[in-house]
C-alpha cells in the first residue's frame, strides 16, 4: 500500500524540492517530478531507532548542492545500504536502499517547508523480514 503525495499539510512538493540536515551544513536538491513517492517507515533495527518517515528517488534523483564532505557513510549487516548522515548535527538524509539499491531513499523530514508528522496512514515496512536475510 504505497503512498504518494503532491503536498503535505497544505504544502505543495516541488518538482526540484531542496532538503536540509540540521544545521544547514549538508543541502540536497532532491528531483521530485511526482511528488513523494513510496512514503513509508522501516522497522528494522536502523530505521526503527531514527523513526523516520522516508520516500524515494532514483539515484539520478538527488544533487548534493553542499557539505557531501559533512556526509558521513554507516553501513551494517550485509552492507548493501548506505545510510548518510550530517558529521556534524547528526540528522539521517538519505540512504542509497537495500531493497532497491537504483534508489535512495530520503528524509521526508529534511524537505524545507514539510512537516512529516502531518502525514496520515504512513505505511510501516517489514525490515525486520527483509528477504536479503533469508538463507
Amino acid at each position: 500500500m504505497a503512498i504518494n503525495l503532491k503536498e503535505v499539510d497544505g504544502v505543495p512538493i516541488k518538482r526540484k524540492h531542496i532538503a536540509s540536515c540540521h544545521c544547514g551544513s549538508v543541502q540536497i536538491e532532491l528531483d521530485l517530478p511526482n511528488g513523494l513517492e513510496d512514503v513509508r517507515r522501516c522497522d528494522c533495527s536502523l530505521c526503527r531507532r531514527r523513526g523516520a518517515i522516508a520516500a524515494s528517488v532514483p539515484l539520478s534523483g538527488i544533487n548534493i548542492l553542499k557539505g557531501e564532505s559533512d556526509l558521513n557513510l554507516y553501513q551494517f549487516n550485509t552492507n548493501t545500504a548506505k545510510h548518510y548522515f550530517c558529521g556534524k548535527c547528526g540528522v539521517y538524509t538519505h540512504h542509497q536502499r537495500r531493497s532497491n539499491p537504483e534508489q535512495y531513499g530520503f528524509n521526508v523530514a529534511c524537505l524545507e517547508g514539510i512537516n512529516p508528522l502531518t502525514i496520515e496512514g504512513v505505511p510501516t515496512y517489514d525490515g525486520v523480514n527483509h528477504p536479503a536475510d533469508r538463507k
